[in-house]
């Protein structure tokens, strides 16, 4: 028989299954990504630098989504606005993918390059180096943990007669529909705010 057109195995293919796994699972493992190919788990390494390497694939495909001239916009704050709601969008695509690469290091360089643009883009516009990954990381939480509450119910409260809660079922019944939304703009917001007040924070304050 002649070999077949398509390849069984490389390495867009093997991202592309480990991301519906993840999507379907929240998590992968290399025999379950070999099984899918029809390949064998030992063909699949030969393709990736272990688990890890599939996990930074994943890392760099969700990413790729995010627009890159967010960081071009100006002022600065509205880059780093566009930048953020962009980001939400390309994580909130694939939410269960999001616990496993928070808790594992980023070392896939176009992701890299996103962070070098962002850093870059703050130190050019006067904040202090030891600020500058403190606002990074703050917002990356607050896009991050938004991606996730995207994909959770609408309603997360649920009140029973057991426990009376009249103040919280009036709250609930005020906030409408977006809930996610609206939480997200008041989380940006906040974080601008603090931002702008830095850059007006005496220096050696």
């Amino acid at each position: 028989m002649g070999r077949p057109r398509t390849p069984l195995l490389d390495r867009e293919r093997i991202t592309t299954t480990a991301l519906q796994l993840v999507d379907e699972q929240g998590d992968f493992s290399v025999p379950q990504i070999a099984k899918r190919l029809g390949a064998q788990t030992g063909s699949v390494y030969h393709h990736v630098d272990g688990r890890d390497g599939i996990v930074e694939l994943l890392r760099e495909r969700i990413a790729a989504a995010i627009d890159p001239g967010t960081l071009d916009v100006t002022p600065w704050d509205a880059a780093l606005e566009a930048w953020a709601r962009s980001y939400r969008a390309a994580f909130a695509a694939h939410p269960k993918a999001i616990p496993l690469l928070m808790t594992s290091p980023v070392r896939a360089p176009r992701v890299l390059e996103h962070y070098e643009r962002a850093v870059t883009l703050l130190l050019d516009t006067g904040f202090a180096p030891g600020e500058v990954m403190p606002l990074i990381i703050a917002l990356e939480n607050l896009v991050l943990g938004s991606a996730l509450d995207l994909a959770a119910p609408e309603t997360m409260w649920v009140l029973t007669e057991s426990t009376p809660t009249p103040r919280l079922a009036e709250a609930l019944a005020a906030v409408g529909e977006g809930r996610a939304d609206r939480a997200f703009d008041v989380g940006l917001e906040g974080w601008i705010r603090h931002a702008r007040a830095l850059l007006l924070k005496p220096t050696g304050d």
